[in-house]
């Protein structure tokens, strides 16, 4: 038997990210825009713990202060933005908190959320527990999913 729970950090708690998409050069995309962004994690088992729990979200923290320091009030780049200098230079002169990451956007950011998340209940729960989905949502009409299928 399988089982899941899901944890979601949701818009309300001011997950505030900033990105372009540099190769979105056909569309209002490739403009610094932002989001209050919300996170929805599945953690999945075969064993309960001893409470009956998937996941002890008690112990979440480390997922939660990782959410914050990537992405609460700050400025994702593409490590590959072709205008990386120029957002390294706001963050020189005190305008952005820059976070430079491998792929920027709602997709990369659940992929990104995900592999955080995975490694540290799996590790946590010495095996028992893995994520095994984040969905990112930008607003009520976008989101994806990454999935480890």
């Amino acid at each position: 038997m399988k089982y899941y729970s899901t944890k979601t950090y949701g818009h309300e708690r001011g997950l505030s990210c900033a990105f372009r998409q540099p190769n979105a050069s056909h569309s209002h995309c490739s403009l610094i825009h932002g989001y209050a962004l919300s996170f929805k994690f599945t953690f999945s088992c075969t064993e309960l713990d001893d409470k009956n729990w998937v996941q002890d979200f008690g112990g979440l923290k480390d997922l939660k202060d990782w959410l914050e320091t990537q992405f609460d009030h700050t400025l994702a780049a593409d490590v590959n933005d072709p205008k990386l200098s120029d957002l390294q230079e706001l963050e020189d002169r005190g305008l952005v908190d820059l976070r430079v990451m491998d792929g920027v956007g709602c997709e990369k950011f659940a992929e990104h959320a995900l592999v955080f998340a995975d490694e540290m209940v799996y590790n946590a729960s010495k095996g028992r527990v893995s994520c095994i989905e984040c969905e990112v949502r930008e607003h009520g009409a976008n989101s994806a999913i990454v999935r480890k299928d």
